[in-house]
């Protein structure tokens, strides 16, 4: 258990920079809370990252969240097209009981 300069517990967050991509380290737990005043307390959690994973991280997040949003594109067009369906055999089945 690591505590901060102001005594109180610290917990492990994940830095999302450019620079440290999924490093993670130990800040004061009032940041948390976002109430902006947390004692400053900032010690990395994990070792140093090789200078090769700095490279290649930041490549794969992007091709990931590039992946993820064609994704949710083709996910809303099949909704839509599956609503398209149904509504074709309900007009299909009226024309037919007329």
């Amino acid at each position: 258990m690591v505590l901060c300069f102001c005594g109180n517990r610290c917990v492990v967050k994940c830095s999302w920079t450019p620079r440290n991509p999924g490093h993670r380290f130990y800040c004061c737990s009032q940041m948390v809370l976002q109430n902006g005043t947390d004692c400053g307390f900032f010690e990395w959690y994990d070792p140093p990252m090789c200078p090769r994973s700095i490279q290649i991280i930041p490549g794969l997040l992007h091709s990931r969240n590039v992946l993820q949003e064609s994704r949710n594109v083709l996910e809303y067009a099949n909704r839509r097209l599956k609503i398209y369906l149904v509504a074709t055999w309900v007009l299909f089945l009226v024309f037919i009981m007329m």
